[in-house]
């Protein structure tokens, strides 16, 4: 990962959590833009509110360009099949402006998805607005919310970006199933890494 992405996460690495978490939502906030329209891969406009679950949601903000979603992409895709048969809802928002990055605009997201086999929505945040109002920074970055819409982790996929078989600490599969068996979080937020999110500019 030598691309300007990398240099970036790397920065972000270095940051104490608090520091990186600065502006994003705090564990017990309530999920913002729930009802805000995006369109999904399949053609369909969809809401964070219509992904929910019966047990939670899991919104992460990804992108098609970068290499640190890339490497995690596969164990995100992973997620996506499992967790909503065991009632957390996923979906994943990319927030990044194509005329930035012109690999991340619709029609690279509905080839990726595909190559991917994608189950869960992959959606545009035309305005840039929903991952504003998570105080999101970078991609992969995850956000898991209970049933009652209240977040209770953030922070990073797992531990390992390059080698799934050293990863030590599946931060995000535990979290959510902690929360599926209705156990407390062990590690409610930590450090991720990854590109920083090209935002659209406000109109």
């Amino acid at each position: 990962m030598t691309s300007r992405c990398n240099v970036l996460a790397m920065s972000v690495l270095t940051l104490a959590a608090t520091v990186q978490a600065a502006g994003a939502l705090q564990l017990g906030d309530a999920m913002p833009d729930a009802a805000v329209k995006m369109k999904s891969v399949s053609g369909r406009e969809v809401t964070l509110g219509e992904v929910a679950g019966p047990k939670g949601t899991l919104v992460i903000f990804s992108c098609n360009h970068c290499p640190w979603v890339k490497a995690w992409e596969t164990r995100i895709a992973a997620l996506g099949q499992e967790l909503p048969a065991k009632g957390i809802g996923v979906v994943a928002v990319n927030s990044n402006d194509p005329a930035a990055y012109p690999g991340d605009d619709y029609a690279d997201m509905v080839a990726r998805a595909k190559a991917r086999r994608f189950t869960f929505p992959y959606v545009v945040d035309a305005t840039s607005d929903v991952a504003r109002a998570f105080g999101a920074t970078h991609t992969p970055e995850a956000f898991l919310f209970d049933r009652a819409g209240k977040l209770v982790y953030h922070g990073a996929i797992d531990d390992n970006a390059e080698d799934p078989a050293k990863v030590e600490h599946r931060y995000l599969a535990d979290a959510a199933n902690e929360l599926i068996a209705g156990r407390p979080i062990g590690a409610a937020e930590t450090k991720s890494i990854g590109c920083s999110l090209k935002l659209r500019p406000r109109k």
